[in-house]
């Protein structure tokens, strides 16, 4: 909420991900910045790679979005990266609207 209320809905994600690394820093939360994904087909690592935006205390997914709202298609990915990961719960934060909005997904 504060990244939201400081920059308010006019930016694209990048800027989000930059202000939200610091506010993490700033309330001491652990996180992992673009976690990368590994994807296997039938045992065989895939060389297409996802990227999380965040995984934080090493168990939630925190996935940013700046769009006007939030859709099946981010929770279908968040449900994706839970998958990949083999983890339980994501956040998906979108500061695209003048509200911000999210939503928690569990696997």
């Amino acid at each position: 909420m504060a990244v939201h209320n400081e920059l308010g809905n006019a930016f694209l994600e990048p800027v989000y991900q930059e202000a939200l690394a610091l506010e993490l820093q700033k309330q001491n939360i652990p996180y992992t910045r673009e976690k990368r994904l590994e994807i296997f087909y039938k045992e065989t690592l895939l060389e297409k790679k996802y990227y999380a935006d965040f995984l934080c205390y090493d168990q939630i997914v925190v996935e940013l979005k700046a769009t006007s709202s939030l859709a099946d298609e981010h929770i279908a990915q968040a449900l994706n990266y839970l998958s990949a990961l083999k983890l339980r719960m994501a956040l998906l934060v979108n500061f695209g609207s003048p509200r911000l909005q999210w939503k928690r997904v569990i696997l």
